[in-house]
Parts: C-alpha cells; structure tokens; sequence
C-alpha cells in the first residue's frame, strides 16, 4: 500500500515538491478512481435508474412464468413442457441475480470485479492513516472523545505544508494582510454576528433514552441507505429519494420533521420514536474572568476577528479598497453527533480571507486569468430541476450571472487553482451553488467548492459574497462607524434622505421603547422610509414592526419626519461589501489522502 501526498507550486514549470510522503508495504497500485467506482466500467455502464426498471420487468417475468409453470403443474401437462417452462424460470431468476448485482454495484460503488466498494476502501484509507499515525482519536488510552482528533508526526508534516502552500497562494501572491485573533471571543461580538441567536442545527431525541441527533443526517442516512440497500424500490421512489438529498439543505424544521414521520425514522440505537426537530447552538460557551459576570464562547469561525478589526486595518492599508484580511487559526463547534472522522470534528483549523470591496465597483483587475479557466459547476437550477454537475467556463458563468460578480468569480477561480495544484483531482471537484432557502437573507450569492470522496461529496471551501452584512452588524452593536470613504475630485450635489424621529413624541407613546422604536425608524432602507412617507401623509398612521421588540407598532404623522435633501458632498462614505472564502483545512487534508491513496487488495 502507497500513500504518496505531492503539492506542487506552479511557480516553476519543473514544480516545487512541499512534500513526499511515501509508505510502501505488499500491494499493488491500481487506478483510484476504478477502486471505488467513480468511472464504472461497461458492465456497470447501465444508469441505476434503468436497472431499476430493468429489475423490476424482470420480476414481473418471473412472477408471470412462475404462474405459468404452476399451471402446467396443475393440468399434468407433459413432463418436457414443464421441464422447458422450469428451465425458463430459472433463466429468468439467474438474470435477475445478474441485474441485482450491477444494481448493487452501481449504488455502493463497487469495482470492476466487485471486489471492493466505497465502504472497504474508506476502511483501508483509515486504518493506513491511523497506524501510519497521520492522525489518531484524542485521549486514546480514556476512549476517546467523538469529533476530537491529534495529528501525529507525518500528519503535522502535512498539514503544515498545506497551510504554507495556502499562505503562498493566497496570502503572499494576493498581498493580503494577515491577522492572528483570540480563539475566546466576548458574547456581544457574536451576538452582533448572530451567532448566538442563530448558529444552530436542527436536533432530535430519543424520547425515552435522551439521546441527541442531527436530524439531517438521520434523514440522510435513511435515504442512503435505502438507495444502496433495498434493491426492491421503484426508480421513481429512488428518484424521490434522491431529490430528498438534493434538498436536504433548504428543508425546515417542520419540513425536515414531516419527513422523519412520513419515513417512520427511529433512533438509530433504540429503535424509539424521536422528537420533533428542534434548534441546538453550535458555539461552546466559557466565561471570562473568574467573576463568571462576562460570558464568551469559543469562536466557531475566524471571520468576526476580522470584521472588528476592519478600520485598523482599513487605516493600515492607507485607508484604501478594495484588501483582504487573511487569518489561520483554530475553531470550535460543539457537533451533535460528530462522524466521518476529519470531516465532522468539533475542534478544526479554518484558512479564511475576508476581501473588502466597494459594493458599486465588484470588478477585479486580475479577473481574466481566471475567466478562462472551466471546470465542474453546480448552479441551483441544475439542482433544482435533479440535473447533474457540468463543466461551464468561469467567464461564462459571470457574465451570465450565474456567478453574481467578478471578484467573487476571481476567488472561485483561485480557489480552483489551490485545491487541483495541491493535488485534489479536478474529476471530483465540483462548485455547487447555494440553494435560495440555504443562503443567509443578507448574502448575494454563495458557492461551496465540494470534493467527492468516498462519503460523497463534501464542502471543503465555502466562497460567499456576504455583502455589508457583518461591519453594519459590528457598527450598531459598538457604535464605531466601520466604514470606508471615497474622496471626489470636485463636490458632488447629492440628494440625501433623511430620516428624523420626534424623540418626545414617541417618548410619550411608547416610555421604555422609545429608543428601539427609533433605532428602527433609522435603519429603514429608502424604500421602506418612503412608503412610509406616503402612508403618513395620506392615513396620518401607519403600522410599522419593530424587530427588536418583535411586533407592530403604530406610528403617527407627529412621530417622524422623512425628507430628502440636496447636499454637496466631497467625498462618499459606505460600508464595504466582503467576499469571503472559507476553507476547512482538515477536510482538505482527508480528501487529498484519499485522492492519493492507491491501493489494491492481492
């Protein structure tokens, strides 16, 4: 068995080897991609839907002959018509035996000899790279602690390699400047963020035991399993369950539980009836101090370090756009129900960049050494519509917008670069966009670089255009303007709108409310300050919500002035949009060992 792991630069046409590791033991080497399935051979070349439909024909036949044999049986037809039917028969059942098999195979990703499936192969991967001691279960000799792991000497060697061709690639080549924060954040920075309110996963129980799972993957498994398992389903139960996965991400928690109940989904362990699905938060929680007065939390990203730093930064860039901030550190997420070895652990290391642009101007001046490149995109109507993956060029896609604009493009792009240059297989590597119902309200478009393994295909990179969402969020929370200013040549006459809520009025009105009322009626967007406008002038009230106290007020004439004014102005100020590429730096590792690892059983 051979592990050898090369990244290559492309900064010399010879390329630079970061790394050879090699372990060489009895077995030969055979093509990856035939060991698990990923290119079946012509026996397997058949589509599983067809083999479905093929199968279930096949049973019809059988059942029909049966029939037939048992009524030759009852007429005391003639020992060789009888004989002649059963030899029938048993050609029919022997070429439902064949068919079940390639059915199989075409599920569960056997090879061409049937020898070896995804499930074996994954194994051998494992159990290489726990002996070989790339990395092992934490706190081994106590049974360790699910979602934990060490990195052992050639793991480290790797891992450190890969994280100084990133630097290279990005940090160095791109002059971003890079940052190292605190992994204990104090809650108002999340709470800002979000995150304490929202960073979740949907979570059932056991309803006798207690036990905790994640409901996706319950649901996600049943459809796997079904699929790959019961080889008696109809090609349109197959098809349904596979648009199930397709979708697993957009279903919410009454969505996601009507499904467990339609399925009669049990506990895995228990076989006892589950709970509704329900909200569980991600972060850790710590305090700071020994007073236990200032709570915090392990940071479940390294983003928000950055966003709070982003005027010091702004400053240090000469107070220029667009930059990027670059940051290598650990995170935390308490998982549900961790699995999958390094795909789903709840202590990882992130390589994130968040590149700050003027939201009027999303060009990037070295867009078109990217445009040309073309490689296997996954838009959300391809997805939606249970199309397949295919490979569009870059510039193709921007410019038709399936990729909302250039820099987020120029990042997809150099992401694409990083991961086929450090040795990921272009094959399986795919770009699949966020569907509507999985992207934050605030974001203009999201794409997960997804690398195909053995457990499927898994977000590796997340590359999302989040708008200004994160430094508005940061500026109300601090009251420290986040902002970035653009100088013009001469005066500019600029019609501002301007909203002014009557303080004494609404303090009359609504006492200890009066401030959220008016940090709402401020960050009305024109549109909604202006509608307002109309209905105060014509109804003299209108009903207006108040998020922050989570219903509908009534606002009167007297309460609120808007207006616009004509202003001269020399310079503009905004707050600037952030490109964010996100990269989950131990699920990179695991899927270039297993896109490097060859092995064939003697």
């Amino acid at each position: 068995m051979r592990i050898l792991i090369s990244l290559v630069s492309s900064s010399t046409s010879t390329g630079l080897h970061l790394l050879s590791v090699s372990r060489r033991l009895h077995t030969k080497i055979s093509p990856f991609s035939t060991l698990i399935g990923l290119k079946p051979p012509p026996a397997m070349a058949t589509s599983e839907d067809s083999l479905r439909r093929s199968l279930a024909e096949k049973q019809s036949s059988i059942e029909s002959q049966g029939n037939t044999v048992r009524a030759l049986k009852a007429a005391n037809a003639e020992k060789a018509t009888v004989d002649e039917a059963i030899e029938k028969l048993n050609a029919l059942k022997l070429d439902k035996s064949v068919m079940e098999k390639q059915l199989q195979a075409a599920v569960n990703g056997n090879g061409p000899d049937g020898s070896i499936n995804k499930e074996a192969f994954r194994q051998a991967v494992v159990n290489t790279l726990e002996r070989r001691l790339f990395y092992i279960p934490s706190f081994k000799i106590y049974r360790g602690v699910a979602g934990l792991y060490d990195y052992g000497p050639p793991g480290c060697a790797v891992k450190s390699n890969v994280l100084s061709f990133w630097r290279q690639h990005f940090v160095l080549e791109e002059n971003m400047l890079e940052v190292d924060c605190p992994c204990v954040t104090p809650e108002a920075v999340l709470k800002a963020s979000g995150h304490v309110d929202k960073f979740t996963d949907l979570m059932v129980k056991d309803e006798k035991t207690g036990t905790c799972y994640r409901a996706d993957h319950l649901l996600k498994d049943f459809c796997n399993e079904k699929i790959q398992k019961d080889l008696s389903i109809s090609a349109e139960k197959a098809a349904e369950l596979k648009h199930v996965l397709a979708m697993l991400d957009d279903l919410s928690a009454e969505e996601l539980g009507a499904k467990i109940k339609e399925y009669g989904i049990t506990a895995p362990d228990t076989k006892n009836p589950l709970s509704d699905p329900y909200p569980f938060n991600l972060m850790f929680q710590t305090s700071i101090g020994p007073s236990g007065l200032s709570p915090g939390y392990m940071r479940p990203e390294t983003a928000q370090g950055i966003f709070v730093n982003f005027k010091d930064l702004y400053y240090y860039n000469g107070n220029k756009l667009p930059f990027a901030a670059a940051q290598i550190g650990q995170a935390f997420r308490n998982e549900i129900s961790p699995r999958q070895g390094l795909l789903r652990v709840r202590e990882f290391t992130l390589a994130e960049i968040e590149h700050f642009v003027d939201p009027e101007y999303k060009s990037h001046p070295k867009y078109s050494e990217v445009a040309d490149l073309e490689f296997l995109m996954f838009p959300r109507e391809q997805q939606i519509s249970a199309q397949s993956a295919k490979k569009i060029q870059l510039g193709e896609a921007v410019s038709k917008g399936i990729v909302n604009n250039e820099t987020l493009g120029y990042f997809i792009g150099r992401v694409y670069l990083f991961l086929t240059r450090l040795g990921i297989d272009k094959d399986r590597l795919r770009f699949r966009q966020h569907l509507a119902n999985e992207m934050a309200h605030y974001a203009a478009d999201c794409w997960d670089a997804e690398i195909e393994s053995s457990y499927g295909w898994i977000e590796c990179v997340g590359i999302a255009d989040r708008s200004a969402y994160d430094l508005h969020a940061h500026t109300e929370k601090s009251g420290v303007p986040l902002v970035a200013h653009e100088k013009f040549s001469e005066p500019k006459e600029v019609e501002k709108l301007v909203i002014a809520p009557v303080k004494k009025e609404l303090g009359l009105a609504f006492k200890g409310n009066q401030k959220k009322v008016v940090e709402a009626l401020e960050a009305m967007n024109e549109k909604e300050a202006l509608d307002m406008k109309a209905s105060l002038e014509t109804k003299g009230v209108v009903e207006f919500y108040v998020c922050t106290l989570g219903e509908n007020v009534s606002i009167k004439k007297n309460m609120v002035s808007i207006s616009k004014e004509k202003k001269k102005e020399h310079q503009r100020t905004f707050t600037p949009s952030v490109i964010e590429p996100s990269f989950g730096i131990g699920r990179i590792i695991y899927c270039l060992y297993e896109h490097s690892f060859l092995h064939e059983a003697q």
